[in-house]
């Protein structure tokens, strides 16, 4: 079951967060498999949105905010977008639109950022927004201050972090076919909400200045920081959370919040159903709909976000323009 848990370092001005995404993970990628008309992702697009899927989770967790987080990378190379959503409560999705063939060992700069044009752009998007409201979203290069690639997305988001909140940020992010993992470890504000102290400062001008005042500064940070950068891909990958936490803080006190886990804890779940295509399927109407299947012998809608398709034989398609009440049981049949 994916899980996710929280942490403080007793004393110190340093927060943490673990993630481990097994169950909502896999669904991701057993959708996307199962699309007829894409197939799977190539291994080195499903390590990459698995990053991006563990690192979504860990940002939303980490800020107070009612609505979705949605990271973005883009850019010119043969991945032409992935993206990665979560919810306040959790709750996931993911997909990644590719253009051509990929090498097994692509990295980042292969994939997304060929000539240095790529992009990773983070949006909070509320829920309940107000007219004339639009999203919040923070947009950052794929290279470093000298204009050198980075090659790895926790660079990038590293980066993201200290440019839009002037803190110290480590990241450690694994995925494979089967478990998707991030390690979040960040320096505590010095004023402003959510510091240390409790103190909120005089104005949030104060805030940034003196919290961008600390960058790289903080002895307590800099030695977790260094302890969590030891950890490895196939330990974040591997190993269970309260083994990884043992092992690279055996020497730190730890204030551990209740893990969060299950339907209160990350999972998967996309705004498609067999439901809304029928509306789709009625919205072409009933002569549209018989020539797909005259033509076909079904009409078949794939989600473009999550990949599920989902299939209507003529009854089906009978059924969907029947009057309300005169419906009859429907094909169970979902791929």
């Amino acid at each position: 079951m994916s899980e996710l848990h929280k942490f403080l370092f007793d004393g110190l001005p340093v927060r943490g967060m673990i993630v481990r995404l097994t169950d909502a993970w896999q669904e991701i990628l057993a959708r996307r498999a199962s699309n007829t008309a894409t197939g799977a992702y190539p291994p080195p697009v499903a390590e990459l949105l698995g990053e991006m899927t563990a690192a979504a989770t860990l940002m939303q967790a980490n800020i107070k905010f009612n609505g979705a987080l949605i990271l973005q990378i883009f850019g010119d190379g043969p991945v032409k977008v992935a993206v990665a959503e979560a919810k306040p409560d959790l709750s996931l999705r993911a997909t990644a639109k590719v253009i051509g063939d990929l090498p097994a060992d692509a990295r980042l700069p292969e994939m997304v950022n060929v000539n240095n044009k790529g992009r990773c752009a983070i949006t909070l998007d509320p829920k309940d927004k107000l007219p004339g409201t639009t999203p919040y979203q923070g947009v950052v290069p794929l290279f470093d201050e000298e204009g050198e690639k980075l090659g790895r997305l926790s660079d990038v988001l590293q980066h993201y972090m200290l440019q839009s909140e002037q803190l110290d940020t480590t990241l450690v992010l694994a995925a494979d076919d089967q478990v998707a993992a991030g390690l979040l470890i960040q320096r505590l504000p010095v004023k402003g909400e959510g510091n240390l102290e409790g103190t909120s400062g005089t104005s949030g001008k104060d805030h940034d200045q003196a919290n961008e005042d600390q960058i790289g500064r903080n002895e307590d940070y800099n030695r977790i920081s260094i302890l969590a950068s030891s950890l490895t891909r196939d330990e974040l990958l591997t190993l269970d959370i309260e083994t990884i936490l043992r092992r690279l803080f055996w020497e730190e006190k730890l204030l551990r919040f209740e893990p969060q886990a299950g339907l209160l804890g990350p999972h998967f779940a996309c705004t498609c159903g067999r439901d809304r295509v029928a509306q789709m399927i009625r919205g072409l109407g009933v002569e549209e709909a018989e020539e797909i299947l005259a033509e076909r012998g079904d009409i078949e809608v794939g989600c473009d976000f999550c990949g599920k398709q989902y299939r209507f034989d003529a009854v089906d398609a009978a059924q969907i323009f029947r009057p309300p009440t005169d419906q009859i049981p429907g094909s169970p049949i979902v791929q």
